[in-house]
Parts: C-alpha cells; sequence; structure tokens
C-alpha cells in the first residue's frame, strides 16, 4: 500500500499568537484569520513486507531505521523527532517508509512544522485503518507538537492545513470555531505578494515569554492583544464585504502593533525589504508567523503586485515566491 499525504501552509493575517492557550481566554471574542497557499507539505508512506521502519526527511537529509519491536524507543528519538513522536503515538503493526517534504523555504514562517504535522497524521491514521476521525486530528497535532517543542502551541496553524482556504478561527471557553470566509480570492490573490526574505525564521517573537508575561499580568501586554483580537475581527468584517481600502487601512495598522509585541520580529534586512515595498506600490507588510526572518506578505495597491515584487526581487537573498489559494487542505490518497 502507498499513501501519499499533502497539506496547504498558510499566511496569517492577523491574530497571531493570541492563538495560543490560555491566552485567548483572556480576551472575549479572540480570533485568527489566515489563508492556506499552494506550497505543500508532503507526506508519503509505502508498507514493507518486513518489520522495519524507515523514517526519512528529504529537506533535512535526515535518514533513520529502526523496527516494529523498537517502537518504544521512539517516544524519545531526537532525529526527526515530530516524525518520530507520532509513529510512536500512532502505534502501526506493519512495516513501513516514511518520507516526507515542503515545497515552503525552511524558516519561512509559513507554519511549515504544524502543516506537516498535519499531513502525517491523515497518512499515519490512514496506515492504521482510520482509526481516528478527522475532527480529532487537530487536537492530536496540537499534543503531539507541544511533546516536541515543550510549550502550548497556538492552533490556527492546523485549521489551515487541514482545511485550506480563507477562514476566521473563533477561540472561546467552549471550544474553537472555524468559520470559512467567502473571500473574493481572484481579488486577494492579485494584491498580495509573498517573499522568502532569504534569513530563516529565528523566533522574532518569543511565543512563550509572551505567555508567561501576559500570565502574569503584564498590563501593556494586555492591551496589546485587545488591539491584535480587535484588529482580527475588524478584517473579517471587511473581507466579507470586500472592502479592500479597509483591508489595506487594517493591515497598516497592524504592523506596528506587531513590533510592540516584539521588536525582534524584523531584522534590518527585513526593515528594508519592507520600506522597499511600500514605495513601489505595497500598501501594509505583513510579517508571516513569529518574524525574526521568514517571509513577509505584502498587500498591495490594485494593479501594483508585480511592481513591488520587481522591486523586491532585485535585493539581496529576497525570493519572490509563487501562490494560490488552496481550497483543499488535507488530501489523503491511497493506492
Amino acid at each position: 500500500m502507498i499513501i501519499n499525504a499533502s497539506a496547504p501552509t498558510r499566511v496569517d493575517l492577523a491574530g497571531g499568537t493570541i492563538d495560543i492557550p490560555p491566552l485567548f481566554l483572556f480576551h472575549e471574542g479572540a480570533a485568527t484569520v489566515n489563508f492556506a497557499v499552494s506550497m505543500l507539505a508532503k507526506c508519503r508512506i509505502e508498507t514493507r513486507d518486513d518489520d522495519q521502519v524507515i523514517l526519512e526527511s528529504i529537506d533535512r537529509g535526515v535518514r533513520f531505521e529502526t523496527s516494529l519491536d523498537r517502537m518504544r524507543e521512539l517516544k524519545n528519538e531526537p532525529r526527526l523527532e515530530l516524525l518520530s513522536k507520532l509513529v510512536y503515538f500512532f502505534k502501526p503493526e506493519t512495516g513501513f517508509n516514511m518520507t516526507t517534504e515542503s515545497e515552503a523555504p525552511a524558516g519561512a514562517g509559513l507554519a511549515g512544522s504544524s502543516t506537516l504535522n498535519i499531513a502525517c497524521i491523515g497518512a499515519l491514521n490512514k496506515l492504521v485503518g482510520d482509526r481516528y476521525a478527522p475532527e480529532r486530528f487537530i487536537p492530536i497535532a496540537a499534543a503531539v507538537e507541544c511533546q516536541v517543542i515543550k510549550v502550548p502551541t497556538g492552533y490556527q496553524d492546523y485549521y489551515s492545513a487541514q482545511y485550506g482556504g480563507a477562514a476566521c478561527i473563533h477561540f472561546a471557553p467552549d471550544g474553537m470555531t472555524r468559520e470559512a470566509l467567502d473571500v473574493d480570492i481572484p481579488t486577494l490573490e492579485s494584491r498580495v505578494a509573498v517573499c522568502y526574505t532569504g534569513e530563516p525564521r529565528n523566533s522574532g517573537t518569543n511565543n512563550w515569554e509572551i505567555t508567561k508575561r501576559h500570565i502574569d499580568g503584564d498590563p501593556e501586554l494586555f492591551d496589546i492583544f485587545e488591539g491584535i483580537r480587535d484588529g482580527s475581527l475588524r478584517l473579517r468584517e471587511a473581507l466579507l464585504r470586500k472592502d479592500w481600502d479597509a483591508v489595506g487601512f487594517i493591515l497598516r495598522d497592524a504592523h506596528p502593533l506587531r513590533k510592540r509585541l516584539s521588536p525582534h520580529i524584523t531584522t534590518p534586512h527585513m526593515d528594508e525589504l519592507i520600506d522597499t515595498a511600500l514605495a513601489n506600490g505595497a500598501i501594509a507588510p505583513k510579517v508571516c508567523g513569529a518574524g525574526g526572518g521568514g517571509c513577509i506578505a505584502f498587500f498591495c495597491e490594485e494593479g501594483r503586485r508585480g511592481d513591488v515584487e520587481a522591486a523586491i526581487a532585485k535585493l539581496d537573498g529576497v525570493e519572490v515566491l509563487e501562490w494560490k489559494v488552496n481550497s483543499d487542505g488535507l488530501r489523503v490518497d491511497v493506492s
């Protein structure tokens, strides 16, 4: 049996960090807005006739072998730790080769690890006979990733990976709800440029430190997150109204708020890149993920995406990324 699973990465437009528990419990109406993009994370599983288990990451150039009778060792295996912990969780009873790769650049801030997590869960769940219903995938992904990074993880990235499309994720004491947004996709694609800065993401925002400061009662952080929440809700409304002028204003106002959350969200190189984009037709930058490198998305004036891309492509190390909105989400095919 051969199982091929894929899931889309994402561009986060608003609400990052507020999706980490328990932060959203302190901000009534907490929400995030993102959209899935066509740069995929992929997992391929091919069953074997023996009891060997081979895990391989093409991106990282790491490959190692174990066997079914040594499955318990994967619980604390440092090589390909996410893959190892997922295999340990599912405990397949047949040998297999598992190979992963990502189309997004390394350290891009496009939720590559969370997306790979969902793709691997989809593949492994199929390998063990659809043990879990799809609605269980996101809680499993968050729990296993927490075991890997050893701190609570945000939830928004799993939703874009599993369901695709543009969405607003609402967080409340009684749970999380994904609201699919009826967005004008052609206009969104025509007005957003995405580039890789050439600098791998280096935790520009230390989410765990911010979480601890918030829980300790930092009043400035509380106010910042109130603003992040409000910006997400306003952006949701603007997208649904197809009010692209308002989208630009909201994203423009959000950037300095993110800088207040962490001044390290941009590097000097990223600041130069942002200045260049703004001088050539961009209205607002959106640093993807935690920042400190990785990708930046730019919301552009109507008809100016090409001008922005041409200008930033001239800067050292910058790669303009080709993308489309992905509406499929997680796909699992068996042959």
